[in-house]
């Protein structure tokens, strides 16, 4: 089992530069590998979206949107995944939700924090 707990989101003024934490606990065995590590958002009367992923081999994709702006990573030592969002735009408004991806014998399964609120002012 893996608990996801999300942190630093808040209200920011349009051009800040917060970064989000995603903190990983795990009771899993050594078994599991880690897959894809994700963000997602969700604006109010949106669907959810994808943010940006990567996983620790390098691969990374970003969503059009915040391509160039938002940069994903992870400090494995502390089992933590971060999104450093810069420029910050009003249209950035939404709750912020991690996600990652455990695969173990060939079974994906995946875990999803509870989200965190950025609220971006003009």
């Amino acid at each position: 089992q893996v608990q996801l707990v999300e942190s630093g989101g808040g209200l920011v003024q349009a051009g800040g530069s917060p970064r989000l934490s995603c903190a990983a606990s795990t009771s899993t065995s050594s078994d599991y590998v880690l897959g894809w590590y994700r963000w997602h958002r969700q604006a109010p009367g949106k669907q959810r979206e994808l943010v940006a992923a990567s996983t620790n081999g390098g691969s990374t994709n970003y969503a059009d949107a915040v391509k160039g702006r938002f940069t994903i990573s992870r400090d494995n030592a502390k089992n933590t995944v971060y999104l450093q969002m810069n420029s910050l735009k009003p249209e950035d408004t939404a709750v912020y939700y991690c996600n990652e991806e455990l695969i173990r014998f060939g079974t994906h399964s995946y875990y999803w924090g509870q989200g965190t609120q950025v609220t971006v002012s003009s």
